[in-house]
């Protein structure tokens, strides 16, 4: 904080880094010992191999790297448009889903026994060659159609 006199009148200005939501999945990984290598299956088929790092956020990661998971309600818990399905044998890896994250799947179009809400998965070196399928749709219970950019 620096204080500033104008006119005889004590101001405070604030002078810190703003941050933003996923602003961390935007720093590239420091060394070689963070990076967790993640493939995305988009709707189309097409896999999209990304490199992200240990505490990366899946949802924000997606959005880095143009990945089309919505994401509507920023990663609060409060929709299933980050909606994924977990391939290769990483279902038994991942933390197992809380409570608010089951109700809101239970809500989620195209449901199967592997999906999960991207912005409920961080990585982890154990999900080192994880795969997530985007479903065919999704349902976005505020603003269909909205697709939040990143910060």
């Amino acid at each position: 904080m620096i204080k500033v006199f104008c006119n005889n009148v004590l101001k405070f200005s604030f002078y810190s880094r703003r941050i933003f939501h996923g602003e961390y999945e935007w720093q590239d990984p420091k060394s070689e010992d963070e990076i967790v290598n993640v493939v995305f299956i988009e709707k189309d088929g097409k896999k999209v191999n990304i490199r992200g790092k240990v505490g990366d956020n899946l949802l924000y990661l997606a959005h880095r790297y143009e990945i089309p998971m919505e994401g509507a309600c920023e990663a609060s818990l409060a929709c299933t448009t980050c909606h994924v399905y977990v391939k290769s044998n990483h279902c038994d890896t991942l933390p197992p889903a809380e409570e608010k994250e089951e109700d809101l799947l239970d809500m989620a179009p195209f449901l199967k026994e592997n999906s999960r809400l991207g912005c409920q998965i961080i990585l982890s070196k154990e999900l080192e060659g994880l795969e997530v399928e985007l479903p065919k749709a999704t349902r976005n219970f505020y603003v269909d159609g909205h697709t939040p950019k990143p910060h």
